[in-house]
């Protein structure tokens, strides 16, 4: 265990990790990050504030810049990590609307409520 330790020690403190540190590949997804954090926050908020063409945009970038991570050279797993969370949080978000404006017939029973 103690050389595991002083293995992740010595790979924390290499000029390649202190590199990525100061680099796009990683500061970049770190920025991101707010956006499928906002999401995730969201869903425990009442679906009739969920926007339908947003979510569907916002799951449409992801699945993008899931593709560009994936592609470019080299691989950028944390931006892959965090558009994957996104779309999955996006997903959720759109499950959301179409139960509450298609299924339960939401906009209708807010004009029933308001009568």
């Amino acid at each position: 265990m103690s050389n595991l330790a002083r293995n992740l020690f010595n790979q924390l403190k290499s000029k390649e990790f202190r590199e990525y540190l100061m680099s796009t590949h990683f500061w970049g997804p770190v920025a991101n990050w707010g956006i499928p954090l906002a999401a995730i926050a969201d869903t425990r908020k009442d679906p009739v504030f969920i926007s339908g063409k947003m979510t569907f945009a916002l799951s449409l970038y992801s699945l993008m810049f899931m593709r560009f991570a994936w592609k470019v050279q080299p691989r950028n797993l944390l931006l892959f990590a965090c558009h994957f969370t996104n779309e999955c949080a996006q997903l959720t978000q759109g499950a959301r609307f179409i139960n509450y404006h298609y299924i339960q017939g939401g906009e209708k029973k807010e004009k029933k409520e308001s009568s």
